[in-house]
């Protein structure tokens, strides 16, 4: 007979067996960051891809994350990474390994592309169709779980801008050797210069008469005040990538459940990254005038003529040549069908 007292009993003992069910292990990964917890990337990385991944895996795994260079240095990311000693996951910045990732130089290469929520899908379509860029990363023992991008660039300069034909005769500084090329292309004189005080003397000093550089450097670094004119276009593409990558062993050791995790993790952020982008590059230039920059705008004409004007064809062919001879067999074939993605998404 089925009395209040046995079900107690029985509900007690269901309530013990629960108790007693094996949990799930949490694993913690370790993540390294060579920039501080402020900024866009950095908060978009903690606050929903990292959430995305916890939440996804239902608590198995946990992202202990580190900034600041506090674990690594930028230029030593994809290092960590491959060796999984000091950390996990670590953001790789392909420009700082050019020696180690060749082929990840190439999207620099193009002076003119898409950004926001198009070009979050423009990376994710080189990965998807373009193997050789994972397989360089496996090289290395690594593999991407997340494609960051960065902004467009844009021209700060001492004296007002109208065009970009205007920077011809002129000293400008950028940090990327493909943006060194096509400033001499234009017929500016480029100007290589370690990132510090000597730039805002250089220009105070009229050494220097601006800076080629990605729209959220120029705003993080106060350039625009010293710097004050600046002429912008959401298609003059920086062609930077922020790559989160994993360790290759400790993403094949975890479990295909907590792959997945990660996977359907990955999607929601880059859902999520293309408008907040865009929020956040108009947010920039808001305040790069209300701290009183004049901030021009380079029409669809003006971008046409600065892509004809760097002659990046002749420089892609010109550095796959000296690539070739350091034993780079794959360049030609990858810029070939990287150009082919790349066209078809400037005229989206």
């Amino acid at each position: 007979m089925f009395t209040f007292k046995t079900s107690r009993i029985m509900l007690l003992g269901l309530a013990i067996g629960v108790v007693a069910l094996p949990t799930a292990a949490q694993t913690t990964l370790r993540y390294s960051d060579h920039q501080p917890l402020e900024g866009m990337r950095t908060t978009f990385i903690k606050e929903v891809l990292f959430k995305e991944i916890e939440k996804e895996s239902e608590g198995r795994l946990k992202i202990d994350a580190h900034w600041d260079a506090e674990l690594s240095t930028g230029y030593d990311g994809l290092k960590t990474v491959g060796r999984g000693e000091k950390a996990d996951i670590a953001v790789v910045v392909p420009e700082y390994m050019a020696d180690a990732l060749p082929l990840h130089q190439l999207f620099k290469s193009f002076p003119v592309g898409p950004s926001g929520d198009d070009q979050v899908t423009l990376f994710r379509k080189i990965y998807a169709d373009i193997p050789e860029f994972s397989e360089e990363l496996a090289a290395n023992n690594a593999v991407e779980i997340f494609l960051s991008t960065g902004y467009p660039v844009g021209f700060f300069g001492t004296k007002p801008l109208n065009d970009l034909s205007e920077i011809s005769g002129q000293k400008w500084r950028s940090a990327s050797f493909w943006h060194l090329d096509f400033l001499k292309s234009a017929g500016a004189q480029p100007i290589k210069m370690h990132w510090g005080k000597e730039i805002y003397n250089a220009l105070d000093a009229g050494e220097l008469d601006g800076i080629m550089v990605n729209i959220d450097s120029a705003y993080n670094l106060d350039l625009h005040k010293t710097a004050t004119h600046a002429l912008v276009s959401k298609n003059l593409w920086l062609g930077h990538l922020y790559l989160i990558a994993m360790n290759q062993d400790t993403w094949n050791n975890l479990e295909a459940q907590d792959q997945q995790a990660i996977a359907r993790a990955a999607e929601t952020a880059y859902s999520k990254l293309g408008d907040i982008m865009e929020t956040s590059y108009t947010a920039m230039l808001n305040k790069l005038k209300s701290d009183g920059a004049t901030i021009q705008a380079l029409g669809h004409q003006g971008v046409i003529e600065w892509q004809e004007t760097t002659d990046y064809n002749r420089i892609q062919k010109d550095w796959l040549a000296g690539q070739k001879e350091k034993g780079l067999e794959d360049g030609e074939s990858v810029l070939g069908r990287l150009t082919v993605i790349m066209n078809v998404a400037n005229h989206h």
